[in-house]
């Protein structure tokens, strides 16, 4: 008898504070169902919506097998295609029907991918700190952990909280995240000049821009963190602005990374074939799921470009371990962001809830060991769902503040 879908349902649940959507994509055959990650924190409700109203009617009763032509099918049935919305949508079905192929081979995804190119995934971490000396006891940590690789920033991405207004700021002028472009561009390689006197170069170190500042200006930043030899740069500049992204490439050496907000094929197809990024950092569910990345994972390899996945604590850990299964079989793979267990992205958002929550609901999570990160054995992506648990930690429906982020005269900014 085939394998077809049954029922597809959302489970929302915000363990520590971020809302997560997963999806359940549950079969014919007794027992047997898969688990994806369709987590959009800020718009939970319209993923949600999406998958119940439009897609669990358009997939049921069709065979489980089939995840290229029903990932296919879902991306062109509503016609438009491409946005944040759809594709995450598209990602809960994709990764859950991962899930259900690795459980009927009896293997682990890493193997349907062609089996382990390493052992284990090196990872990197987020260090942050009220200035140098809390930074670089943050950074030490995190070397005591085994870590090679930390991700470095001082009071988040720049700027001041939200609601706080600058002196500068125009009468009127709304409320926001305000930003100072020369004051951080200025403090910024003050502080890796900092770090490298004080812990040396035996440690791989990332900057994450985050889009806030002018092309100029991130020109600028990139020439001047040259000698502190960072591992990449992250997002200096809006994909938007191609043009900017050649110049950049031709007045710098650091090392570029870049795709957090990709959505399509069209926002990186130039910048790999023209060797404009030195690592692809895209959100897997923000692509349509594990179909899409691995098809980029290969298409980059082609041109020398790595994988660095985004791997945020707003993702859940089903996306965490669908990164690790890609990293083990990937050649051109690079580094993994991971924001481990607790807490999960302290730059953006507070642990709410009681410490471990996310264990309670989320099992098989991959573990950490001295710097590495390693998948259990399990069929597929090797997570499942306590949804007794999940139910204790509902979803919050408010309106996000860390995105409105402003320039000193209050015209809002790319966060």
């Amino acid at each position: 008898m085939d394998t077809k879908i049954q029922r597809i349902r959302v489970i929302c649940t915000a363990p520590e504070g971020i809302n997560l959507v997963v999806v359940k994509v549950e079969t014919n055959q007794p027992g047997l169902y898969g688990l994806g990650c369709a987590t959009f924190a800020y718009r939970h409700l319209a993923v949600k919506t999406m998958i119940e109203e439009y897609l669990a009617s358009l997939l049921h009763g069709r065979e489980v097998d089939r995840i290229e032509d029903l990932w296919q099918l879902m991306h062109q049935n509503g016609y438009w295609r491409d946005g944040p919305i759809t594709n995450n949508a598209i990602s809960g079905v994709d990764m859950a029907l991962w899930d259900i192929k690795g459980k009927m081979a009896g293997m682990p995804l890493y193997q349907l991918f062609g089996g382990k190119c390493r052992e284990g995934v090196p990872v990197y971490r987020h260090a942050d700190g009220k200035n140098l000396e809390e930074l670089c006891e943050n950074i030490q940590r995190y070397q005591e952990m085994g870590l090679r690789h930390v991700r470095c920033q001082c009071g988040g991405y720049g700027g001041e909280s939200y609601g706080e207004l600058p002196g500068t700021a125009p009468l009127g002028a709304q409320p926001g995240v305000y930003l100072d472009e020369q004051a951080y561009v200025e403090k910024t390689v003050e502080l890796f000049a900092g770090i490298r006197e004080k812990l040396g170069y035996q440690i791989q170190l990332v900057h994450d821009v985050h889009e806030r500042i002018s092309p100029a200006a991130a020109i600028r930043l990139a020439r001047e963190l040259e000698p502190y030899q960072l591992f990449f740069l992250e997002d200096p500049i809006a994909t938007e602005q191609l043009n900017w992204m050649r110049r950049l490439r031709q007045q710098t050496s650091i090392p570029i990374a870049q795709g957090e907000l990709f959505n399509n094929p069209w926002e990186w197809k130039i910048l790999i074939t023209e060797n404009l990024i030195d690592y692809i950092r895209v959100h897997i569910s923000q692509i349509g799921g594990i179909t899409p990345a691995r098809k980029l994972q290969i298409f980059a390899e082609q041109f020398g470009v790595k994988t660095a996945w985004h791997g945020p604590g707003d993702m859940s850990p089903i996306a965490h371990a669908a990164n690790i299964h890609i990293d083990l079989a990937a050649p051109n793979f690079g580094v993994q962001e991971w924001s481990g267990i607790e807490p999960p992205n302290f730059v953006i958002q507070e642990l709410k809830g009681p410490e471990g929550a996310l264990l309670d609901v989320f099992q098989g999570l991959p573990e950490f060991h001295e710097g590495y990160v390693y998948p259990n054995e399990q069929p597929g992506l090797g997570i499942d769902i306590n949804e007794e648990e999940a139910e204790k930690y509902p979803c919050e429906n408010i309106v996000t503040t860390w995105t409105q982020t402003r320039r000193a005269d209050g015209a809002l900014q790319t966060p």
